[in-house]
Parts: structure tokens; sequence; C-alpha cells
């Protein structure tokens, strides 16, 4: 009850500028969300601190840091915010007028299904809207989202944290590229051969794909990685003329080179796993974003 009664000392537009530093954890970064001077938002954020009592964001090393009161506010804010502007502008987010900059992070992988649908529809629909595309880790891109450096992260994400939303955009399978030359007469791919040759691995720091491994683990078999790539884009000339290997998703391999390559099944069970898009809750009463995400949404299922 207190916390509420030191929130209605503060006059409205504070209050979106609160909720867009507690989001942002970034005065320069709220200020481009909110299209005002990063002197404004520096003045903004010490009268808040005056009228709360709280330095609400802390310094620590390169980042600034929500202090344990402004933890409680993220979501009383939001949820009031939220209320405030579905009652006064219903349909506030105007795409066409938007100008705005997002963060999505994701892997190569995920870029190559998403970003073509997705910046031809922005460029039709919300030219003002300009992307930041990052590649990191799995847990790089987690980190981003909870940190407030990415806006929204696109992968696999088998345990998201309880502060982190998402939602699935589609089910994918692996399967295995090698050259067309390599396999036997019948084009198969049997499990003898597969643990016998060199295996190429995608991987962003150590990373890695743990569903292979854990599959080959579950039948007692072991696999051996001759290369390890951060990226995809050279994989498919890597396996070309050689004997390697290379397990991946399957959508990523829609444009191959079909004449020296070609797609088997894997010789064993590997689980399909989900793609998603994940975000911070603190983001859930950002309508912008929800406008991003539908449209990612749209792209996929329409793919």
């Amino acid at each position: 009850m207190h916390q509420m009664n030191d929130l209605r000392r503060v006059d409205l537009n504070l209050l979106v500028i609160l909720d867009a530093l507690l989001s942002e954890q970034h005065v320069t970064r709220a200020a481009e969300r909110l299209h005002l001077s990063q002197p404004a938002v520096s003045h903004a954020l010490a009268r808040l601190r005056d009228l709360l009592g709280d330095p609400l964001l802390v310094r620590a090393g390169a980042h600034l840091v929500a202090t344990a009161r402004a933890l409680e506010l993220m979501a009383p804010l939001a949820e009031a915010l939220a209320q405030v502007q579905s009652l006064l502008v219903p349909d506030a987010f105007d795409p066409a007028a938007a100008k705005r900059t997002f963060r999505l992070a994701m892997s190569d992988y995920g870029a190559a299904i998403i970003l073509p649908g997705l910046i031809r529809k922005l460029r039709r629909e919300a030219p003002g809207i300009d992307l930041q595309i990052s590649h990191a880790s799995r847990e790089g891109m987690l980190d981003g989202v909870l940190n407030g450096d990415i806006d929204v992260a696109a992968g696999v994400f088998p345990e998201l944290p309880n502060e982190v939303h998402s939602v699935p955009l589609f089910e994918e399978h692996y399967v295995c590229l090698v050259d067309r030359h390599s396999l036997p007469g019948d084009g198969t791919l049997d499990l003898a051969t597969y643990l016998a040759r060199p295996h190429v691995l995608l991987e962003m720091r150590g990373s890695g794909t743990p569903e292979i491994e854990r599959a080959l683990t579950g039948i007692r078999e072991r696999r051996h990685v001759a290369i390890s790539l951060p990226h995809w884009s050279v994989a498919p000339g890597v396996i070309s003329g050689t004997d390697l290997i290379l397990t991946v998703a399957a959508r990523g391999l829609r444009n191959i080179d079909q004449a020296s390559l070609t797609v088997v099944p894997p010789p064993f069970e590997i689980p399909s796993f989900s793609f998603v898009l994940a975000w911070h809750k603190r983001r859930g009463g950002d309508q912008a974003l929800k406008w991003l995400m539908g449209r990612i949404e749209e792209g996929i299922v329409r793919a």
C-alpha cells in the first residue's frame, strides 16, 4: 500500500519515463525509446529518486542495475500504465508513424528464416522502424534479454527464467547434410557410417547443440567432431566434396546446392524442438514490441 501511495505522488509523464528506465536500464536507450533528450531523462530520474526515496538504478560495472525497490515497482507500474493506455488510447501504436529501433538476437539460422519476410513487411508497413541484429550463444541471448540489452531473442531455449516469457514460432527437427556422392548406392545413412565419419558442429562460444549429444548418449554412442564452426553460412561449402556430416535443423537447408549435397534423416532418433521468441516480462506492456512479434509470427505461419 505504501508503494502505491508513493506512485500517486508522481505525475503520469514521470511514470512513463520510469517504466522506460526500468525496462531499458540505460538512460540513453530510454531517451531514444521516448524520443526525449538524455539530459531530460537524467533530470526525470533525479526527480524520481527524490520522490521515491530510492536510487532506483545503480551502476554495476558498465551497466545500470535496478534496486530492490525498483524491482518491486516494475509489475504494478507496468500494469498501471497498460490500463491507462487501454482506457485512453486503445490503439496507441501506429506502425506507419512509428520511429523506433528494436534490438533482436538470433543465430544466422534464425536470421535466414525470420529476417527476409520481416524486413519486407517493415519497409511496407513501418519504414520508421529500424532493427539491430546481434548473434550470440543461447546463454548470451538470454543474458541480453535479462539485462535489457536485447528486446526479443529468437532461438531454442529449453529452460527459461521466470522473468522471461516466450511464444513458440514453429516445431523443428534435425536432418543430416552430406555430400551426395559420399553415400552408398541406396542413398541412405546408417548408424555405423554416421559414427565412423567425422562431423561438423555449429556452435557459438561453446553452446553447441546439446540435443544431438543427448540423443547419442541415450544410445550409448559418441561422434567425432572434426570441425566446429560459429556460423552456418560456410558449412555447406565445407561439406561439399568431403566425407563430413552436418546434423542440423531442417529449415536451414532449404536453399542448398542439390547438385552436390543431399539431406537425409539421422539414423537415430533426435527429439524435435520448439523455436521461440523470448522477451522480458517487464516488456509486456510495450505495444510496439507486441506488434513487431506479431509480424514475425505472421511471417513464419505463412512461410
